[in-house]
């Protein structure tokens, strides 16, 4: 099992929640954490810990980001006008790895990363390799001609595991997806309840 995988599950089971709703995920069968303390009591946590969880859950969600990436993200969303917690919200969906996700070229997060990596995506008709690209309303995502025919992204776009969102038009047969706006977080459809303000809470803190 590679690294991105394991640690894919390991945020699962930390977290006690299935942060993608995946049906693979070991929380289906074991809800509690990992390692031989993971079945203790809980105890009641504090406010300081409960802000720390949401900023842990939503960094693991978009391919558990680096905590340089995060934080940067969250300064920009601050020195934004409105508010932060939709702000960093808008930005982490406009990311190129996080589009091309939506959009079911791939089935995960990480695997988005990877698949951004690796050249396989256009952007306007570009190759974009850097998975925190950040798409412009009206930007135009496609799969490569080349990469297409992948197993990966063909089971991908046929699973019924997840639905296509408003803010990312696409046309499944030839691929491409049309970023039309950055979305509120009422729009995004996370499997599980994203607390963003109390991110900004363990910033602003």
């Amino acid at each position: 099992m590679s690294k991105r995988h394991s640690a894919k599950y390991k945020i699962d089971r930390r977290m006690g929640e299935n942060l993608w709703g995946r049906p693979k995920s070991p929380v289906n069968s074991r809800s509690y954490g990992p390692g031989q303390h993971g079945q203790r009591r809980k105890s009641k946590v504090s406010d300081f810990g409960l802000q720390l969880r949401a900023k842990q859950k939503l960094k693991g969600y978009y391919g558990n980001l680096t905590e340089k990436q995060f934080s940067r993200t969250y300064e920009e969303a601050a020195r934004r006008k409105g508010n932060t917690s939709e702000n960093l919200i808008g930005l982490l969906e406009s990311r190129l790895d996080a589009i091309v996700y939506r959009a079911k070229f791939v089935p995960t997060p990480f695997a988005a990363r990877q698949f951004v990596n690796h050249g396989h995506v256009l952007v306007n008709g570009k190759r974009v390799n850097i998975p925190s690209y950040r798409c412009k309303p009206g930007d135009v995502i496609s799969v490569r001609e080349k990469s297409r025919n992948m197993a990966l992204v063909l089971e991908s776009l046929a699973s019924n595991e997840r639905d296509f969102c408003e803010y990312v038009s696409v046309e499944a047969k030839s691929m491409t997806a049309t970023f039309v706006r950055a979305p509120e977080l009422s729009e995004v459809p996370y499997p599980v309840k994203m607390e963003p303000n109390l991110v900004v809470e363990f910033y602003a803190s």
